[in-house]
């Protein structure tokens, strides 16, 4: 993967925050509230878009990325009109 393709990362509003909140461990409340805390973090990004085409793209298989879960994202991929749809047809 070089550079260009990653260079998003620099301008992600997850920067500052500890990586641990966007990988809930678990079920229940406590796993529930991490992965809200971690899509609020995503709902202010300026680079979820890209960070969501990525995760689809790789596949990233955990966590939350582009404020999406590994079974959001299992979801989005069959979809044509998917950000992985436009990468893979553009």
């Amino acid at each position: 993967m070089n550079a260009h393709a990653v260079r998003w990362r620099l301008h992600g509003a997850c920067r500052g925050a500890d990586p641990e909140l966007f990988f809930p461990e678990g079920g229940g409340w406590r796993a529930a509230e991490q992965e809200l805390a971690a899509k609020r973090v995503c709902d202010s990004c300026l680079v979820r878009k890209a960070c969501l085409t990525w995760a689809l793209t790789v596949p990233e298989a955990e966590g939350i990325w582009g404020g999406t879960t590994p079974v959001e994202r299992r979801a989005l991929r069959g979809r044509p009109d998917s950000p992985v749809a436009a990468v893979r047809y553009g």
